[in-house]
């Protein structure tokens, strides 16, 4: 299959880590921050989304988990300090109820003078 898929990294704010591969990242990071990952992550408050890598095919994105998983804490940590040394939650706001400004009036039929239909 091809479309769009992530390997990602949560971190929680005392940078317990967790890899995971998605093809919908929003959602999942969502999921997490409900509560809805798994008991690791409930257990350990691993909410903050620090990295993250995308993927056409599924198979890469997998694979390349199943590797980023089998490595020790120290390799994990550097691949994802090559990206965000700061640990930033790259996802902050996500699910937030969005706020429209608008600048000026909108006119119901842009592009037309009052009068001219």
């Amino acid at each position: 299959m091809s479309g769009s898929y992530y390997v990602y990294i949560m971190a929680s704010k005392s940078r317990v880590v967790y890899v995971g591969v998605t093809g919908f990242l929003m959602a999942r990071v969502l999921r997490h921050r409900a509560g809805e990952g798994g008991e690791f992550t409930r257990r350990y408050q691993v909410y903050r989304l620090v990295y993250f890598a995308s993927f056409r095919n599924v198979g890469d994105a997998i694979a390349r988990e199943t590797e980023i998983k089998k490595w020790r804490r120290e390799k994990k940590v550097a691949l994802l300090e090559e990206r965000n040394q700061t640990w930033e939650d790259l996802a902050e706001g996500w699910g937030e109820q969005a706020v429209m400004k608008v600048s000026r009036k909108a006119d119901s039929s842009p592009g037309l003078a009052p009068g001219s239909e």
